[in-house]
């Protein structure tokens, strides 16, 4: 007599449903962890550029460059005084200035703040922007780490940085004399930034 191997049952169509539902949702809890992971990555590489000095915010476009600032009116952050588009665009007649948005829970903020203080002790004219903050957490970052603003205004829901495009915070945008953006710095300013970069543009644009 010969012996013959036991074939494996073929599956039934129910099975083969099941299996598949079951490799379908393995694949739907993966792609979350794969979507996390990269996202990870992407800003563990940020802020290992911004350390090093090698974040550029020119690979982040801003349809801003070149164009009027978009119109605005923000409240104050009080005591400051609060302004609008149109309280930029007569600043600016008497040289350009720095619009910075920061906010009290941004890390980067106090890495930049001793950057924009010295900014305001050369005489740089600098309007913030608190954005998505308190007001009274905004207020006592400021009496911490330094106010180098002239006025400061408060974005609380964060619709006039939209119309910025906004990438984070800080971020500071460069406005000439005709209230045109020039520049756009996603990331905290460094001491080699305004160097190479904004001390190039006050000098073009002054």
């Amino acid at each position: 007599m010969t012996d013959t191997m036991a074939q494996p049952a073929p599956q039934s169509a129910a099975e083969s449903a099941v299996q598949s539902g079951r490799l379908r949702r393995r694949l739907l809890l993966a792609v979350p962890l794969v979507v996390l992971a990269g996202g990870g990555a992407a800003f563990y590489a940020m802020l290992q550029g911004m350390r090093s000095g090698s974040f550029d915010p020119r690979g982040i476009p801003s349809p801003l460059i070149g164009h009027p600032i978009p119109d605005f009116a923000l409240p104050a952050l009080p005591p400051a005084q609060g302004f609008s588009s149109a309280d930029v665009r007569e600043a600016v007649r008497d040289g350009p200035l720095l619009i910075n948005f920061f906010a009290s829970w941004c890390v980067p903020c106090v890495v930049e703040a001793p950057v924009l203080m010295g900014l305001k002790t050369r005489g740089v004219r600098i309007w913030g922007v608190s954005y998505k903050d308190k007001p009274e957490a905004s207020t006592e970052f400021l009496a911490r780490r330094g106010d180098p603003y002239q006025r400061v205004a408060q974005d609380a829901p964060g619709r006039v940085a939209i119309d910025f495009g906004l990438y984070g915070v800080p971020e500071t945008y460069f406005i000439d004399k005709s209230g045109i953006v020039r520049w756009r710095w996603a990331g905290p300013l460094t001491d080699d930034v305004v160097q190479e970069q904004l001390g190039r543009l006050l000098k073009t644009y002054s």
